[in-house]
């Protein structure tokens, strides 16, 4: 009998729950606070506290930066940094959930807050932000993502930032075209076709088609449909016919107005490939603004938020949030609220996504003057925080969303480019694949 990859890791959760609920706290100290299972409790407010950094290495400079100005307004609060490097934090917490030595507060992105908050690991957040420092400061669409993350009943993680989905374009080669800029999907896709000169090898777009292609495509899918959610009761949009029709438009781009290599390619490849000067646009997030820049310097690109409707309407998929959590056995919670509330303020938010790049969480921090003079940054902010957006929650919640949306559908994307596959049974596939993820998450919580 086959077993699936969401079979097994479904199995792997089930266990490590069954494990964790079994075990008491064996591990205290400076290592972290104990496995999942055990309450913990709110402490003097003072003492030590242990914080696990995800992106060990990348931020580390700035988490330790915030951590100083943290201990001088707290100087009764020790923190201890531990810095993770993020392609092992999902297995490092899952390690320390069913073994003890989780960190009193740590940094959890959306992707893997669902499975660490199943295993009982998560502390619920939303009496915490009510009345204090932060409540009314904070995104509401990103409170939002997080909330929708973590399964949509409870807060387990304070976002910190987000990227957001951005068209980069080359401002040189649109005014020498007589191109406006590519606001609207109708410009947009006008834009493609002039630009592209497949004799000269000059493209007017790279499509993403390697690694990390499902979500780029979900998100020109849905924002050009106007389709508002990821759900119609139980049951997936993602094979609406207005999707469909919107997907099918968007990949039949490939190889007319992108180049044959982007079938295989990743972000890095894209991002590489643009920077070289012969494509006109480029579907990429923030990420990626000082790669443009050495590359093009100031004067030859710039980033807008992803294009709306011809009607104004903007639709997008959410995109990870970064946030912090505090962990449930943690003996001193009193003191790992006092950091994120900090951490997480006007003045330490600020400095935090000026150095990540990323779009402040605190509504006040969205507003200083670095946001505003990144063009990029502050378009992408506005269009966030902006009353008339739609964001389509992902399901990261669901145990299988990685599988299905990584190993299960990257490749069946790849047909689709190839025509191989058409748009429409893609679509049904998927929505087959998410509509019996949501059935089993929902018969089991």
């Amino acid at each position: 009998m086959k077993i699936s990859i969401r079979s097994s890791r479904r199995a792997a959760v089930a266990v490590a729950l069954g494990s964790v609920l079994a075990l008491t706290a064996t591990a205290c100290g400076d290592d972290g606070s104990g496995a999942a299972g055990d309450k913990g409790g709110e402490g003097s407010g003072t003492g030590r506290i242990t914080f696990w950094d995800t992106n060990g290495g990348v931020r580390t400079d700035i988490w330790k930066e915030i951590i100083a100005d943290f201990e001088k307004a707290n100087p009764d609060i020790k923190v201890t940094y531990v810095g993770i490097p993020a392609a092992s934090a999902q297995s490092k917490y899952d390690t320390a959930i069913q073994g003890g030595g989780l960190p009193d507060v740590g940094g959890v992105g959306t992707a893997m807050l669902a499975e660490v908050a199943v295993q009982g690991a998560l502390d619920p957040l939303d009496a915490r932000l009510k009345g204090s420092a932060l409540d009314g400061k904070l995104s509401k669409n990103l409170l939002d993502s997080s909330r929708a993350a973590g399964g949509g009943d409870q807060l387990y993680q304070i976002p910190t930032s987000s990227n957001n989905g951005t068209l980069w374009y080359r401002t040189d080669l649109f005014e020498r075209a007589g191109l406006d800029a590519p606001t609207t999907w109708s410009a947009f896709y006008a834009a493609a076709d002039k630009l592209t000169d497949r004799g000269r090898n000059r493209f007017g777009f790279t499509i993403r088609g390697g690694e990390g292609s499902i979500a780029p495509a979900l998100d020109a899918a849905y924002s050009q449909a106007g389709v508002d959610s990821f759900w119609d009761g139980d049951r997936t949009t993602v094979n609406d016919p207005r999707i469909v029709a919107a997907l099918a438009k968007y990949v039949a781009l490939y190889k007319k107005d992108t180049p044959s290599a982007d079938v295989n390619n990743d972000f890095t490849k894209m991002v590489a490939q643009w920077d070289s000067g012969t494509i006109g646009m480029l579907s990429h997030n923030l990420g990626s603004y000082q790669d443009h820049l050495k590359a093009l310097g100031a004067d030859r690109f710039r980033g807008l938020p992803s294009p709306t409707r011809d009607d104004g309407t903007r639709v997008q998929i959410s995109n990870p949030v970064d946030g912090l959590s505090v962990f449930k056995p943690g003996k001193n919670k009193a003191a790992a609220w006092k950091f994120v509330e900090f951490a997480v303020s006007h003045a330490e938010n600020s400095k935090y996504n000026r150095s990540a790049g990323q779009i402040p969480a605190n509504t006040e921090a969205a507003k200083d003057a670095w946001v505003q003079e990144a063009e990029p940054t502050k378009l992408a902010a506005e269009a966030l925080n902006g009353a008339g957006t739609k964001i389509v929650q992902l399901p990261y919640y669901l145990p299988d969303w990685n599988t299905i949306s990584k190993a299960d559908n990257e490749p069946n994307f790849q047909k689709v480019l190839l025509g191989t596959m058409s748009a429409e049974d893609f679509l049904d596939l998927l929505a087959d694949q998410l509509n019996k993820a949501q059935a089993d998450w929902k018969q089991n919580h």
